[in-house]
């Protein structure tokens, strides 16, 4: 209702799921492993104080194992160090407190049977899951449960268990803990993945702006480059004809004014986008660019009917394909996008794009890029609308008349 969720991103919202799901797992150890010695005190027994004291080293180790979880999980997305010494502290306090419910039960102070097993497999399962957390390479994670499972057993037989019961202890503790470090392990795996899609997604986004920057650079370069050798070439030619007192001077300065005043034309064409462009080739670029990365995207358009459009309008429709591809890459996430080209009412042209996996909510300021395109079209007297259609689906139109079209000049 605040927008603490539907303003998150696709990673922000898989950590703050795999968050809540770690901070349940306190609750769950309490529950389901804390509360037995309490009820499974005898009604006539005197003193409560020893599952009372269970109760509170459980809640304690569950406490430890939620932080343990929140700071490995922050370590995951890598916004701080390992916490190493609190992963050995929770190994250490867990192998305490199992050894002293395996001294409890071989004394006899349990008058449940299934109070002893069901504490120490609750204390290392869960503590298990939370190492798994602070593992690097999946090597590592697989050596725990057979690390827990071993010296468990080994420290029941040692207490005078039966060598049987003892083995149902390693066991239980390996099965336990392997669908514990299972469970933490792939919820590791799905975080990292999840913000390394982000994060290439983002480097989409900035890789599609450098490409651009070196499309004006190039351009910029073809229309700068010749004319100023011209100018160098023409003013030089100019003094030698000047220091010769011969009246071609004149001539070639006049001519230099005219590349001059040329070139300041078309350095605006090209800041201001309006120089003629390949509408064809934007859209297969568009096409090229969102199917690597990964999203189903159809463009529909009839080449024939691109390549014949005015080249301010070429120009014009290049500049919303490159827009709006560049906004789905960084904004959302899109599984599919239709990019269609197609004569509108009364003769005009549209270009619709439109994709999955919008936000309701823009997660920041408005940019400028919607303003530009309008800009941009408005100078053709052609419209832009932007918006959601339902369904998570944002589509973008633009729309230039009938009039435009028949009073710019076709490119054959």
């Amino acid at each position: 209702m605040t927008g603490w969720w539907k303003n998150r991103g696709t990673a922000g919202k898989v950590e703050l799921y795999t968050r809540g799901s770690f901070h349940l797992f306190v609750l769950l150890e309490i529950t389901s492993f804390g509360l037995m010695p309490v009820a499974a005190t005898a009604p006539g027994r005197r003193s409560v104080l020893l599952p009372l004291a269970l109760l509170l080293v459980v809640c304690g180790h569950a406490v430890l194992c939620g932080v343990l979880n929140s700071l490995a999980l922050s370590w995951v997305v890598g916004r701080r160090e390992r916490p190493v010494r609190l992963a050995v502290a929770a190994a250490v306090v867990t192998a305490v407190c199992t050894l002293a419910v395996l001294v409890l039960r071989a004394t006899g102070q349990f008058t449940e049977e299934a109070v002893a097993p069901s504490l120490v497999a609750g204390l290392t399962w869960f503590c298990s899951g939370s190492l798994v957390l602070c593992m690097r390479s999946v090597k590592r994670m697989l050596f725990i449960p057979p690390t827990a499972g071993i010296a468990t057993g080994l420290a029941a037989l040692a207490l005078g268990t039966p060598a049987v019961t003892s083995l149902f202890y390693g066991v239980g503790i390996v099965l336990g803990s392997l669908f514990f470090g299972a469970t933490c392990g792939f919820s590791v795996w799905l975080l990292r993945t999840v913000y390394e899609l982000e994060h290439s997604r983002e480097v989409q986004a900035r890789l599609a702006v450098a490409e651009e920057r070196l499309r004006f650079g190039r351009d910029l370069h073809d229309v700068m480059g010749r004319n100023l050798a011209v100018i160098a070439l023409k003013s030089e030619l100019a003094i030698q004809l000047a220091r010769r007192e011969r009246p071609e001077a004149v001539e070639q300065m006049i001519e230099v004014q005219r590349i001059a005043q040329e070139s300041q034309r078309e350095v605006r064409d090209v800041v201001r986008g309006y120089r003629e462009a390949d509408l064809s080739v934007e859209l297969e670029g568009a096409r090229g660019v969102l199917s690597a990365a990964g999203m189903d995207c159809r463009v529909d358009f009839q080449a024939a009917r691109a390549t014949v459009l005015p080249s301010e309008v070429q120009s014009a429709l290049g500049w919303v394909v490159r827009e709006a591809t560049t906004n789905i890459l960084r904004h959302g996430d899109a599984h599919r996008c239709l990019i269609r080209l197609t004569a509108g009412e009364n003769g005009s042209v549209e270009l619709v794009v439109e994709n999955d996996g919008a936000p309701e909510a823009p997660a920041g300021p408005p940019g400028s890029g919607l303003a530009g395109l309008r800009e941009r079209l408005a100078a053709l007297d052609g419209t832009l609308a932007a918006g959601l259609v339902g369904d998570g689906r944002f589509r973008l139109l633009a729309r230039i008349p009938e009039r435009r079209l028949q009073g710019l000049e076709v490119r054959a």
